[in-house]
Formats: C-alpha cells, sequence, structure tokens
C-alpha cells in the first residue's frame, strides 16, 4: 500500500499543464546543504510530492509538512511514518490568524485553495475545477511551531495556491529564521486575492530575501503562455 501511495503522490506532479523540473530538485537540495539547513518546513504538503523529492535528492535533515485536506492528510501519515526525521503536522490550514476557514477542494487536489480560482486557471486546466468544500482548522505558522524554530537553519516551501501572503504575515517568527523560500508566483490573475509576481517579488525584497531561481511552472497547454512560476529566494545576508 505504500509504495501505491508514493507512485500516486508522485503522478500528481505530472498534472496537465505543469512543467517538471529533476534539475531544480538537485539544485535546491544543494543549496540547502550550501547554507546549512536543518529544518524543511513545508506548508501545503499534498501527499508528499515535495518530501520526498527533496530525500531523492539526498537532504537528510527534519522535515514539518502541513496539509489540511482530509484525504491527503490521511495519506501523507501513511507515506511519511517510515522516516523517523519527517513529522506530518494535525490536519490545518495556515494562514495570518486562528480560527476556522473553508477550503475549496479541486478535482486535481494540487490546486485547492482558500480563494475562489478564476476563469483563467480553470480554462487551462479544467481537470482543477472546485468538486467540493471542506471546513478546516486554521492557525499561524508562528503559534504552531513557536519556539521549535529557534536556533534552526530554516528552508520554507509554500504551495498554498495564492495565499502566500497569508501565511507570511502569520508566520513572522519563522520568517526570521528562514535563509531560502520557495513558493510559486502567478504573472496573471488565477485565484481572487491572490499577490502577483511584481507584488509578491517586492514583498519579499522588503523582508531581506533575495532571488535565486526562477523556473516556468504552469502554461496554459492550449496557448503556451506561462501562467505560474516556481521561485526560490534567499536571504540577503545569507
Amino acid at each position: 500500500m505504500l509504495n501505491t501511495l508514493k507512485e500516486s503522490a508522485w503522478s500528481a506532479v505530472h498534472a496537465l499543464g505543469y512543467d517538471i523540473h529533476k534539475s531544480q530538485d538537485v539544485r535546491t537540495v544543494a543549496l540547502a546543504s550550501s547554507l546549512g539547513i536543518d529544518l524543511l518546513i513545508d506548508v501545503g504538503a499534498n501527499t508528499g510530492q515535495y518530501a520526498l523529492s527533496r530525500r531523492a535528492g539526498g537532504y537528510r535533515g527534519e522535515i514539518i509538512s502541513f496539509e489540511p485536506l482530509s484525504a491527503a492528510h490521511a495519506k501523507l501519515l501513511v507515506i511519511a511514518k517510515d522516516d523517523p526525521n519527517w513529522t506530518i503536522a494535525d490536519r490545518m490550514a495556515v494562514g495570518d490568524q486562528s480560527g476556522q476557514i473553508e477550503i475549496n477542494v479541486a478535482g486535481n487536489s494540487t490546486s485547492s485553495s482558500v480563494l475562489p480560482m478564476l476563469s483563467t486557471h480553470a480554462t487551462a486546466a479544467p481537470h482543477s475545477r472546485y468538486i467540493g468544500k471542506e471546513i478546516v482548522p486554521l492557525r499561524r505558522l508562528d503559534d504552531v511551531l513557536e519556539s521549535k524554530v529557534d536556533g534552526r537553519k530554516i528552508f520554507l516551501k509554500l504551495d498554498v495556491q495564492g495565499f502566500e501572503s497569508s501565511v507570511l504575515n502569520g508566520a513572522e517568527h519563522v520568517v526570521a529564521r528562514t535563509v531560502a523560500l520557495q513558493l510559486e508566483m502567478s504573472l496573471l490573475p488565477l485565484y481572487q486575492g491572490e499577490m502577483l509576481m511584481p507584488e509578491m517579488y517586492q514583498f519579499l525584497r522588503e523582508k531581506g530575501f533575495e532571488l535565486w531561481d526562477l523556473l516556468p511552472g504552469f502554461r496554459d497547454p492550449a496557448t503556451g503562455r506561462l501562467l505560474q512560476v516556481d521561485a526560490v529566494f534567499t536571504k540577503q545576508d545569507s
């Protein structure tokens, strides 16, 4: 069963409209090593695709994964159970306040978001259209991790489909100890209310980060137009 779940997790990254960059896995693992990263915080883990790719690339440090969807979280627990250095947090969404929040469940699971999906996204990837909703706990990353991040060198990965600024605003303590950050940036609006690439770039610059790597991500398969990129930032003083 575990092998089947791992195969399912890997197959999700091959969803229509997404480019696969194995070379990025190698580069980010090498970056983590050069920066002395000892904690990977994986927000929006789905069924563990990102963490598995980092393990395959050679990263052996601690991982803490967050996933709000019930089905994905259940699979994630099984996939990570034999890795003693991989912790799966309780099921929750991460944002800038505590309480509860409604998350829209996408047909492909990976495009699920707190934010409404716009037609630009749904047209380019019809399989990602919303098919349901879940009410999930909402917590600030700072409140969940508290002193667990003190003295650590953190690689923070966000895959939260337009909710990035809210996550970061609730993670000032974590961000202060983050030396590398990976997230998606949209070139066109894909989710209602998301921060687009120019604003996100400036937002992170003001927090002391500089752009380290940029790779194409989500395209409209009908037109070839690039809609989203994967970006890696590092602290300017790292």
